[in-house]
């Protein structure tokens, strides 16, 4: 059922799932891709999941989809944060809920603000992390080297400050020539028909790559103990390196689990099987340890 809360004075807009049978069911919060919105990667998994005992919430962040906020289609990492913590009290306000069990799913860059921001809502119980983006400004500087990081920061300067001056947000496409995601991966998912969707729009805020480059969601690994923690990733994935998800765990205290899919892209596991249903089944099979017992699939979900 289409939803609608607000983080603050911004409303989002939501798409909540009930599994069938008596509840207060156990709750999952999603949080997915980079400019994701919320009919498409943390849609499908909410909808496998439901189907597994969990009531799910899949939503637009602000500035995406239909929920509210300027400049729209801006990436705003404590915006994001505030908006997961709406959600989760939305959800505790619900008779269909268990508040004491909900946990937090993120998916590619959603992975990174999950695993933080459940780290520090004590509301929130456990945390799975799906072909995860665990940015850190120290790996950005790393992998760009000290000169090249401190060139990007001064472009994306010059943009703000022509910003300031004009008043106009600059953008570029998030996906194809001059994408903020390059390369042929990004586009067979958001440029073509296995990712279309009438709220999803083909650009970015240029200020949006910035802030990827310089956000830190890597440091709530050392924050989440004791919540449990699964991380599930593909062997070979160009755009959220397994050298993140190796970050992740060496970092996390126990319970934790680590789970390899023998993936050789990135978008494999948003919606190509047979790495859909595995992600999925390892995220069923740690949650009932933790939120609830493993629920047999229980039909269409609500």
């Amino acid at each position: 059922m289409r939803v609608e809360f607000n983080a603050g004075t911004i409303p989002l807009v939501g798409e909540l799932r009930v599994p069938d049978g008596p509840g207060p069911h156990p709750a999952l919060v999603f949080t997915g891709p980079f400019t994701g919105v919320k009919e498409q990667v943390t849609g499908l998994y909410a909808e496998r999941l439901t189907a597994h005992g969990y009531l799910t919430l899949a939503f637009d962040h602000r500035n995406f989809g239909e929920s509210g906020g300027e400049p729209r289609r801006h990436e705003d990492p404590q915006g994001k944060l505030d908006d997961l913590r709406a959600a989760v009290g939305f959800l505790r306000t619900r008779p269909e809920v268990d508040a004491e069990r909900i946990g937090a799913v993120g998916i590619c860059l959603g992975g990174g603000y999950a695993l933080k921001f459940a780290a520090f809502d004590p509301r929130v119980k456990v945390f799975v992390g799906i072909a995860g983006a665990y940015n850190s400004p120290y790996t950005m500087r790393e992998g760009f080297g000290a000169d090249g990081y401190a060139g990007a920061l001064a472009d994306f300067g010059e943009v703000l400050a022509r910003q300031d001056l004009t008043g106009t947000v600059d953008y570029q496409p998030a996906v194809g020539e001059g994408g903020a995601m390059s390369g042929d991966e990004p586009f067979a998912y958001y440029g073509t028909e296995r990712g279309a969707t009438p709220t999803w729009v083909n650009e970015v805020t240029t200020a949006s790559v910035r802030e990827l480059i310089t956000m830190d969601n890597l440091m709530g690994a050392d924050f989440l103990s004791p919540k449990p923690a699964l991380l599930v990733h593909g062997v070979v994935d160009a755009y959220c390196s397994p050298e993140g998800a190796h970050a992740v765990h060496a970092r996390l205290d126990e319970p934790k689990r680590l789970v390899w899919l023998d993936a050789k892209l990135h978008i494999d596991l948003y919606d190509t099987e047979p790495y859909l249903t595995q992600a999925v089944d390892a995220t069923v099979d740690f949650l009932s340890a933790y939120l609830a017992p493993r629920a047999s699939a229980a039909g269409s979900p609500g």
